[in-house]
């Protein structure tokens, strides 16, 4: 289970966010608890309240717990989770809330704790929490047998395709994932061992290589985007000006996005519009079910919390029919009957609460596992997407590879035939 926290403050944005439904298919208020409403917002106005007599800002601790894909995690279990997680943190005392998120097959949970220690009117000190807090997440995968994230095991092991905010959003604007992008540019470097071997692989896929204003050597692509080369490549300037020699003998980008411009035929164009009108289309088909499904699932949980609560009424009110009332109930506590008719009653409240959660639980489960093979069918369309898009950034290459840059090279041969041949004397008069 992937742990992620952070100290905050802002406690009527926090709640608001936690209660939204507009990134989520469902959302469960699942427990307020320590504070004197059950209502999130007036529980969490309450905590404002009290750090305002303190010099605390972030007087709240929240957390998203966040199991492995396909895995059906009992509530119980994130209520464990919770605990495990307060104990270690020092926050197992305090008020805390937990709301249940669902999007996409996918059930995470919220929890937020009030880091004010009201007796001593101070915030509980969170040392070291990022670490600790990864030792409860490792303890989870282990406990429950879920497969651990090689970066979680140990930190050589991360993932080494990190991507920087300006590269993530640079991949989002073409519609490519950037892992397969950097991999492209890692792929076109390793089968290359001069400039004209890499020039000549990056365009099979799609890819000029140019010379930078400020970022020495880089590469466009058929819709006018900049890509870094030693970002992408990951190899640093000298490496790069080894292989591909002065960079100032490279065409500046401006010159390679016009010859680029010039040579994309309409034809092309008309593909990928295409294309991306078709994928739209598939896209709002599957959307279409999406919110079907959500309100049918929201549906099958109404009804189920409608007959938990008939038949809740019911037990009740035959548990309460069996404790005597009037003499009988006098002489039955007088022997001792009494105690243990509420004592089975009691127990028999806990088993009813148990088994409504279970059901609970098991008709979520079920609705997830539905919503999980609606997932893959979107992850699957959005691959048919990528292999779309990136196969007509090959049919680009492949058609400005005969057209486009053919005047170039007949410009460039003429002037270096201009060189070869000797020039003639020139006569004085």
């Amino acid at each position: 289970m992937i742990l992620k926290a952070k100290e905050r403050g802002d406690a009527g944005q926090l709640a608001r966010y936690l209660l939204a439904m507009r990134d989520n298919e469902h959302v469960e208020l699942h427990e307020v608890s320590g504070f004197v409403s059950d209502d999130l917002i007036e529980a969490f106005s309450e905590a404002d309240a009290i750090a305002k007599g303190t010099r605390c800002k972030n007087y709240l601790f929240s957390m998203s717990l966040n199991p492995p894909e396909g895995a059906d995690v009992p509530t119980k279990v994130f209520e464990q989770a919770a605990d495990q997680i307060g104990k270690k943190l020092g926050l197992d005392n305090q008020p805390r809330a937990i709301v249940f998120h669902e999007k996409d097959g996918r059930r995470h949970a919220h929890v937020v704790w009030s880091r004010i220690d009201t007796e001593r009117m101070r915030a509980i000190n969170l040392p070291h929490y990022k670490s600790k807090l990864k030792d409860v997440s490792r303890e989870l995968y282990l406990e429950h047998g879920w497969d651990m994230p090689r970066g979680l095991q140990d930190r050589r092991l991360r993932d080494p395709l990190n991507f920087s905010r300006e590269e993530w959003q640079q991949a989002k604007r073409v519609g490519l994932d950037p892992r397969e992008i950097k991999s492209v540019f890692r792929q076109c470097w390793e089968v290359s061992d001069n400039r004209a071997s890499f020039e000549q692989a990056l365009k099979e896929r799609g890819f000029w290589l140019a010379r930078g204003d400020r970022r020495g050597f880089v590469a466009v692509d058929y819709l006018g985007e900049v890509y870094s080369l030693s970002r992408y490549t990951g190899m640093k300037a000298k490496e790069l000006e080894a292989r591909l020699g002065d960079r100032d003998q490279l065409t500046s980008v401006d010159i390679v996005k016009a010859e680029i411009a010039k040579g994309m035929s309409r034809k092309l164009e008309a593909f990928a519009v295409e294309a991306r009108r078709d994928a739209k289309q598939r896209f709002a088909m599957i959307d279409f079910r999406r919110t079907e499904m959500v309100a049918r699932h929201a549906d099958e949980r109404t009804n189920l919390g409608r007959r938990h609560e008939k038949r809740w009424v019911a037990e009740a009110k035959e548990r309460s029919q069996r404790l005597p009332r009037g003499f009988s109930g006098i002489w039955h506590r007088l022997t001792g009957q009494y105690a243990k008719i509420k004592a089975q009653n009691e127990q028999e409240t806990l088993q009813a609460w148990q088994r409504d959660r279970a059901e609970k639980d098991t008709l979520i489960f079920r609705q997830l596992e539905e919503r999980q093979v609606l997932q893959r069918d979107v992850k699957k369309q959005r691959a048919i997407v990528r292999g779309e898009l990136m196969q007509l950034r090959k049919d680009v290459a492949n058609y400005e590879e005969g057209k486009a840059f053919d005047r170039e090279r007949e410009k460039a041969e003429e002037e270096r035939r201009r060189q070869r041949s000797p020039q003639k004397p020139r006569l004085d008069r």
